[in-house]
């Protein structure tokens, strides 16, 4: 009885406070900040202060929200907080290297795999619930999309879980991501491990594949389908969506760091995960200026059928790529 309050408490304070919670909340809009000042430099442009995600949402907290009157106001309301919401539970169950473990016993890549597509389920929700042509276009775009960068996906993680779970010879780590993250304690990252060089790439792509950035900025194309689900959201319901996008978007990037390079700086205690945690938030730096940030300011946009046969015919092979190596290796 005391071990099952002691994981339910835990697991309240993941998803309230840390790593999920309001942690997860700040870093999200400092890493916006970061985002968007560093495009703006790249691009030749002062840029925003690094603290404009949180004026912005402030500004809109103010704001009235405005319903259409055609629209399904039930559904309207929910898709934003069903948003946030699947994004704030998946934060609490990623784990930090040298800092946190996860969740007992829901560390799992099987549950990441359901509740991932949840921000991109709301966007959809959000577009057929709002009776806007070009919020029906941007729920058609968004499911495309979503089927075309869920391939890869699935197939590096399949890549990552065969390594591991093959290294020695038992299936039993396949899915666990602490199990994972605690082979690359003892092995070094996969991420310079030459066998899963190729699914690290396809990890890389699918991260602005997700949250919509450079090439794959189609369901939301401001010139096309201006915002798409997002066209006729004001107000709060339109903070929260930038909320879910912020977390949405450590979530990649940490889940990125965790299949990758979860390798913490120094030894558990003492200061150590104070250290550790800097390090993390270091190594998603990184990661956002590599997968995000100069991806955005280097390319344009494709048309959707390219975005989807730029995942089915590239990034998905790379995957494929390291799992039948891992397969042949075991």
């Amino acid at each position: 009885m005391t071990e099952i309050l002691t994981d339910s408490l835990q697991a309240v304070f993941a998803i309230l406070i840390f790593p999920g919670g309001l942690f997860v909340l700040a870093l999200g809009l400092f890493l916006k900040g970061v985002d968007r000042k560093v495009l703006a430099r790249l691009q030749r442009r002062v840029g925003p202060p690094l603290y404009q995600p949180v004026l912005d949402l402030i500004k809109l907290a103010t704001k009235e929200t405005l319903i259409p009157n055609t629209a399904n106001e039930g559904a309207f309301r929910l898709a934003p907080v069903l948003g946030l919401t699947g994004m704030l539970v998946t934060a609490a169950l990623m784990p930090i290297g040298g800092v946190w473990s996860g969740v007992s016993g829901l560390g799992d890549l099987l549950v990441l795999l359901y509740l991932l597509p949840i921000p991109a389920m709301g966007l959809m929700l959000a577009g057929g619930s709002s009776s806007s042509p070009y919020g029906a276009l941007g729920f058609s775009r968004e499911m495309c999309m979503m089927f075309a960068y869920e391939m890869p996906l699935i197939a590096s993680f399949l890549a990552v879980a065969v390594r591991v779970g093959g290294s020695d010879g038992t299936g039993g780590s396949l899915l666990s991501l602490p199990a994972i993250m605690d082979y690359q304690f003892q092995h070094g990252p996969l991420l310079f491990d030459p066998v899963m060089l190729p699914a690290a790439l396809a990890l890389i792509l699918f991260i602005p594949g997700t949250m919509g950035h450079g090439l794959f900025d189609i369901p939301e194309a401001e010139s096309e389908v201006l915002e798409g689900p997002l066209l006729e959201y004001s107000g709060p319901l339109l903070a929260v969506f930038h909320l879910m996008s912020a977390v949405k978007l450590v979530v990649v990037l940490e889940l990125g760091v965790a299949l990758l390079c979860p390798n913490p700086l120094v030894a558990t205690g003492g200061g150590g995960v104070l250290v550790n945690l800097l390090w993390h938030i270091c190594k998603c730096l990184v990661l956002l200026m590599v997968s995000v940030t100069c991806f955005r300011a280097a390319t344009g946009r494709l048309r959707l059928d390219q975005g989807f046969s730029f995942f089915v015919k590239y990034t998905s092979p790379l995957a494929l790529v390291s799992l039948g190596l891992a397969f042949l290796l075991r």
